[in-house]
């Protein structure tokens, strides 16, 4: 496979703390723009340990304040299928150390179903609820303001794995994907959905990343091994936000 050029953006930070702040300070700029613009800001939230140190920041006296929540309308990119109080939820996770803090209006939170048994269904409903917030027409895809991604050390970003059928998805908005490794379903945005986004801001940390980090930005187009290289917004901005560990690996910085 050849090389495939992508416009991106990297900003290499010293460490996770100043990760989360840069991060925090790039959430408030975009939801200021937006509210500025159009009235109000969407932004679809993602797992793991680095999102929620920047969603402990936010919900923080140094930064709750400056997010006009009233305004901002709350997805997620993807979701275990597991109950709402399980540890393992993304939105457990996101309502502990974000949401519950802030005075973001309750129906401003538009969760995935993941814990609904018929996981197609699941999908399904939450897509549908994509298009009625957006107010799509048929074949259209949503344009989120802000899409948050972290990335695996395998490459997966959001529940899109390597080699998973989710990866061809084309006319879906939301998949449930079967991810063989865990054997178990998971609910996800697509590619096309998230290359739609006005900005997609990856969170990296840490050096058993770095490898992989590497893979994604420098090498070879392997997009069934490495899922992070399908995404490339078709007009918007892509932004990596990288601390050093993480970044140790990189040629071109």
């Amino acid at each position: 496979m050849t090389k495939v050029s992508v416009r991106y953006e990297i900003m290499v930070v010293a460490n996770p703390d100043e990760l989360s702040l840069r991060a925090a300070d790039e959430f408030v700029r975009q939801a200021g723009e937006a509210v500025q613009a159009k009235g109000f800001f969407t932004v679809a939230l993602s797992g793991g340990s680095t999102p929620r140190d920047l969603y402990m920041l936010l919900a923080s006296d140094q930064y709750r304040e400056r997010v006009p929540w009233s305004k901002v309308y709350v997805f997620w990119g993807d979701e275990r299928c597991v109950s709402l109080d399980h540890p393992n939820s993304n939105y457990h996770m996101a309502f502990e150390s974000l949401l519950d803090k802030v005075p973001i209006p309750e129906e401003n939170i538009y969760r995935m179903p993941a814990e609904q048994k018929d996981h197609d269904c699941a999908a399904a409903v939450y897509e549908q609820t994509i298009k009625a917030f957006f107010r799509l027409k048929p074949k259209e895809l949503p344009c989120f303001d802000l899409i948050l991604l972290g990335m695996g050390e395998d490459g997966h970003i959001a529940s899109l794995f390597p080699g998973s059928s989710a990866l061809e998805e084309t006319d879906r908005i939301v998949s449930a994907n079967y991810i063989e490794k865990f054997s178990a379903y998971r609910l996800t945005l697509t590619v096309p959905v998230i290359n739609q986004a006005a900005n997609v801001m990856f969170l990296i940390s840490g050096e058993s990343k770095a490898s992989i980090l590497r893979e994604v930005l420098e090498d070879e187009y392997q997009p069934r091994r490495l899922p992070s290289q399908l995404i490339r917004p078709v007009n918007g901005r892509l932004l990596f936000i990288v601390d050093r560990p993480a970044a140790g690996k990189l040629t071109r910085v």
